[in-house]
């Protein structure tokens, strides 16, 4: 069972990545998947939350307008779009699987994850 985080890199500031997270050993479809980014001496912080539930997605203000979540479950794989970046973009960045299904209460973003992947690194620099 992993997630696996790819699609970083070294872009200029105003570039675009697109970053892929692709599950293996679990089905994704019934997980909200989260991307999260830390950057050296910061805490780690959400930037975009995709519910399992179609049309819910949540992107934290540094992001708005700029990056795009969004999941291809019969490629079991989230994406995040990346565009206008940043240098204060610059970070490694991790997604994250975690139920929305608490009981009978549904909670969006999840409270936790249960599965993390290891993290692709994006440099935004000229």
């Amino acid at each position: 069972v992993q997630l696996q985080a790819s699609g970083g890199g070294l872009v200029q500031p105003g570039g675009s990545l697109r970053l892929s997270c692709v599950a293996s050993g679990f089905t994704l479809d019934s997980y909200a998947v989260g991307w999260f980014r830390q950057a050296p001496g910061k805490e780690r912080e959400r930037v975009s939350c995709i519910s399992s539930v179609e049309g819910i997605s949540t992107d934290a203000d540094s992001v708005q307008g700029r990056f795009t979540i969004s999941r291809d479950n019969a490629k079991n794989t989230v994406f995040l779009e990346m565009n206008s970046l940043k240098p204060e973009d610059t970070a490694v960045y991790y997604c994250a699987a975690g139920r929305e299904y608490i009981g009978d209460d549904f909670i969006f973003p999840p409270p936790e994850y249960t599965y993390w992947g290891k993290g692709t690194q994006v440099t935004v620099s000229s």
